[in-house]
């Protein structure tokens, strides 16, 4: 497995899949190994994909700091992972929580991102917010779901605060694409 040293000490670990032009995949969570991205279903055929594993996630080290894990410190994570890369500019992919990292990390480096993909991203560090009405407006597009109705009597139960671990487990489907 390959790695690199953060500006801070941390060793980092990144894992490649597939061939072609590199995409550097920042996972969501927050805070979640790269692992669970896969082959970005399939996309991995036409790009190498850099899964970054992201302090103290996967096979990365634990920062002694433990303020590095704040994601306007990880930008500069990214940063040496380009510059470990030999790439000049960066594609970028990021998912969920990982849009607040994508957007400072572009922000700081503006002319080193190439592309910017966001999947189902945050974007917080630029005061977007989601609000409880718009979930449920998001989560009522899928009333077509065979799983809706279920899903969302207990999505209802995650925001009113009386879930249920099965609750949690019933509403995942709404917090991923089709």
């Amino acid at each position: 497995m390959p790695a690199f040293t953060a500006p801070d000490g941390t060793r980092l670990a990144y894992h490649v899949v597939g061939d072609g032009e590199p995409l550097i995949c920042l996972p969501g969570g927050p805070m979640r190994a790269s692992a669970y991205l896969g082959d970005l279903g399939g996309l991995s055929k036409r790009r190498r994909l850099v899964l970054l594993d992201l302090r103290g996630t996967g096979d990365s080290e634990v920062p002694a700091d433990p303020s590095t894990y704040r994601c306007d410190r990880q930008a500069d994570d990214v940063e040496a992972l380009r510059v470990r890369l030999g790439l000049e500019r960066v594609d970028l992919l990021a998912h969920s929580a990982a849009g607040d990292l994508a957007l400072l990390y572009a922000a700081r480096h503006p002319r080193r991102v190439r592309t910017l993909t966001m999947v189902t991203a945050r974007a917080r560090v630029l005061g977007v917010d989601f609000t409880t009405e718009h979930r449920l407006e998001a989560a009522a597009l899928r009333v077509d779901e065979p799983w809706f109705a279920s899903a969302r009597e207990a999505y209802g139960r995650v925001w009113d605060g009386t879930a249920t671990d099965a609750d949690f487990d019933a509403a995942v489907p709404f917090f991923y694409g089709r």
